[in-house]
């Protein structure tokens, strides 16, 4: 959808890329990742002030992200046909709702319901943010700068950094639900940066609009929705139990093949969508990186406060090095648009330090656990940039939205696999037994991505220009 803004200029003027979209490109992108971090300080509290054990309080999680795995696709097929204007405005306003809910909650399952919401609303940022770089590029006829791209990429480390830093210092002194009315501010910020500076949609006429509607292939978003759902229920607590998730989970795949198969624009095009092999080996990187990084975030951390002896607050000291070697290394490489040497420099750095971990033990010194946390500094900040960058470049630029927000989800799915893995391994005690056992998880992960990389011929002339595509 084309989109004009006053005084835009054609790609014939020379125009380059328009500043001005970045703060409300980078304050939406962050608005998932710093509700991911804080809470992580928070649930404790919570529990205490509502009376919740950790399986109740894990659901605060959970909920996020199941929402946001099955938000972010489907946002991003709206702001692919409406444009980014509109899908941000409302789902940043809707951020704005869940801060109120969430402040005035009083009781588990409406601070959940919070949770739910905070998810959705949060799911147009990044969405948005790949949308505008598409058009802005169409719009100028150049490549938008690789700077851009990685100040997205730094942007959301930074808030990893701080976010639950910040949690802290929200917490003393205000409570916990300081966490979620920090929302409100930050909704109201994004809308207006929205209402000032997000490119204006053409108008459309009844007959385009009609049009448009006609392209959401509702039943195709519901079926790929409860697809989703059971997989991710099935992986938040895999049990021989529960095995019947998946068989629910295959069946609703399937009629979700047949529908998009057959529809006139289907919500996801199968058959574009499956001819389109880098992108597909793009998502199975984002699941096995993921899979490592999600691992080392909480497993590691739990290990080095139960098996190692470190305070909470040293604990979380102990991984800064990893976010600012991450900062580091996106700053230096981003603007380098090639991904294959990112993606192998990544894999390896996952590796040595998955190698690394099997060396430690309660007994090691502090600064091999520093070691460890410098050495997944370099995978954290080559890899997200890595496959944010490929999907920019190997995806239908009409489907550029829908297709970041593929990437989200299937990152996600690497993250519940994460958890579920630390669980196993860990049991009722994160002791070094079990963190060794996460350790070989992730090595195995590691070496997947590794060889996936390798394997992949399409990576060979690095990332392709819009004059490839």
């Amino acid at each position: 959808m084309t989109e004009t803004r006053p005084g835009a200029m054609t790609k014939t003027d020379g125009a380059a890329f328009d500043r001005r979209l970045l703060p409300p490109m980078m304050l939406g992108s962050i608005l998932n990742p710093i509700n991911s971090t804080i809470i992580s300080v928070a649930l404790v509290p919570i529990g205490k002030a509502l009376g919740a054990p950790a399986s109740q309080t894990a659901w605060l999680v959970s909920a996020l992200y199941l929402a946001t795995s099955l938000g972010q696709p489907v946002v991003g097929r709206l702001i692919d046909l409406f444009g980014p204007r509109r899908l941000f405005l409302l789902s940043t306003s809707l951020v704005g709702v869940a801060g109120v809910v969430g402040t005035l909650a009083p009781n588990m399952a409406v601070l959940i319901v919070a949770r739910v919401l905070l998810g959705f609303g949060t799911c147009s940022g990044y969405p948005a943010a790949m949308a505008l770089l598409r058009s802005e590029a169409k719009r100028t006829g150049r490549d938008s700068p690789g700077g851009v791209l990685t100040a997205l990429a730094v942007t959301n480390q930074t808030i990893a950094v701080i976010g639950p830093l910040l949690g802290g210092l929200l917490i003393a002194a205000g409570g916990w639900r300081t966490t979620f009315a920090l929302n409100v501010p930050l909704s109201v910020v994004s809308v207006v940066l929205g209402l000032l500076w997000l490119p204006k949609p053409a108008a459309a006429g009844p007959a385009g609009r009609g049009r448009l509607v006609a392209q959401l292939d509702l039943p195709g978003m519901a079926l790929f929705a409860a697809t989703l759902t059971s997989l991710l229920l099935f992986l938040m607590n895999p049990h021989p139990r529960t095995w019947y998730l998946l068989v629910v989970a295959a069946a609703f795949a399937a009629a979700f093949a047949l529908r998009e198969l057959r529809a006139a624009t289907p919500f996801i095009d199968l058959r574009v969508f499956g001819g389109n092999t880098p992108l597909l080996a793009t998502y199975g990187r984002a699941v096995v990186a993921y899979v490592v990084s999600y691992s080392f975030l909480y497993g590691f951390s739990q290990w080095t406060e139960e098996g190692y002896g470190l305070s909470p607050f040293r604990a979380g000291l102990v991984q800064i090095p990893m976010f600012l070697v991450a900062i580091g290394v996106s700053l230096v490489s981003g603007r380098r648009s090639a991904v294959r040497g990112k993606l192998l420099v990544g894999a390896a750095g996952q590796i040595v330090a998955c190698l690394v971990m099997l060396t430690l033990g309660a007994g090691s010194a502090l600064w091999a656990l520093l070691l460890v946390a410098l050495v997944f500094g370099i995978p954290q900040g080559l890899n997200s940039l890595a496959l944010q960058n490929s999907v920019y470049f190997q995806a239908d630029p009409e489907r550029v939205a829908s297709s970041a927000g593929l990437l989200r989800t299937f990152a996600y799915i690497g993250s519940m696999i994460a958890s579920s893995a630390t669980a196993a391994s860990f049991g009722r005690r994160a002791d070094t037994g079990g963190m060794h056992q996460l350790a070989w998880i992730m090595l195995g992960a590691g070496v997947l991505y590794l060889l996936v990389t390798v394997l992949d011929r399409t990576l060979g002339r690095g990332a392709p220009t819009p004059a490839d595509k």
